[in-house]
């Protein structure tokens, strides 16, 4: 019997096997339940193999799901770049690029890096996502995402990392707090009530670690957040206290509207990632200068066991 698997399918398999749950990955990559359970369905007949095992709350690759994983990504890499190279043969470069950024364009200068590669490649569009850290690093490798503007460090050996810039962060609160905030210890810092993300491997979320964590303090968390704009919104409310960056932070307590510490700030690098596989894709190659162009300084770092 001829093998029918296609892209869309695999696309699903390598989802659920990172996401270990079915309604997540679905969620994930735009697509019903239904559709994921049927893509993982024909995936497994057409192979004649049992990639899951399925439990009531996960699902955990079987030994041939592990090996098969590591293929179905690097055949999604592969695509991609084939689709790539197809399209350059005609002498103009055109497709779509899927780009994933986080809530905060300003710090990025993603408009700008847009702007740029559209005045220089105008057939080529652009599908943008705002996704925290972990979520690009996940659709980059499964091929949902072609390119990823992120706090990160740079510890994946599938992907290239570019370093655009260091960014401080800094403790503000509600300006009404400004007594309470401005010499506060860590410990005094801790106890005031606090705006916090939701997923614990987002960049912001680290940070938060090494700062109170790991010196033994627990935040009095009262409001969880999966979008720092809406956070930074809150606080000006006088919900709570967060991270905020500290160019935005100082700009907000010179207008009056919020209050900063004096702790030693923290800090992020904010990268460009792609897949390593893909270095050579036209239409990656384009959304790189098209970023040096506005970020100068940008280098390419490699992780430590690379």
């Amino acid at each position: 019997m001829a093998m029918l698997i296609d892209l869309f399918q695999l696309r699903t398999f390598v989802a659920v096997a990172e996401e270990k749950h079915l309604t997540r990955a679905a969620e994930r990559i735009h697509i019903s339940q239904s559709a994921a359970s049927a893509h993982i369905r024909a995936v497994e007949d057409n192979l004649d193999t049992q990639l899951f095992i399925r439990t009531n709350r996960s699902m955990e690759l079987t030994h041939a799901g592990e090996l098969l994983f590591h293929r179905a990504k690097a055949l999604l890499g592969e695509a991609a770049q084939f689709a790539s190279f197809a399209r350059e043969l005609n002498g103009k470069l055109e497709g779509m690029l899927i780009l994933s950024t986080s809530s905060d364009p300003q710090a990025t200068k993603v408009g700008e890096i847009i702007t740029h590669l559209r005045n220089t490649h105008s057939l080529i569009k652009l599908d943008l996502r705002a996704r925290p850290s972990s979520g690009t690093r996940h659709g980059l490798k499964s091929g949902e995402i072609d390119v990823g503007l992120l706090l990160d460090r740079p510890i994946d050996l599938d992907l290239f990392y570019y370093q655009l810039a260091r960014i401080e962060y800094v403790i503000a609160g509600p300006v009404a707090w400004k007594d309470r905030i401005e010499n506060a210890t860590l410990a005094e810092l801790a106890a005031l009530p606090w705006l916090t993300p939701h997923d614990s491997s987002m960049a912001y979320a680290s940070m938060l670690v090494e700062m109170f964590a790991s010196k033994g303090l627990e935040l009095n968390t009262v409001i969880h957040f999966d979008n720092a704009a809406i956070a930074r919104n809150l606080l000006l409310a006088g919900a709570g206290m967060m991270l905020m960056r500290r160019d935005l932070a100082e700009e907000g307590a010179r207008q009056g509207q919020l209050a900063v510490a004096s702790i030693e700030p923290a800090s992020f690098s904010l990268y460009l990632a792609h897949l390593a596989s893909r270095k050579e894709d036209p239409l990656i190659r384009a959304f790189v200068e098209s970023t040096q162009a506005i970020w100068p300084e940008m280098t390419l770092v490699h992780s430590a066991s690379r």
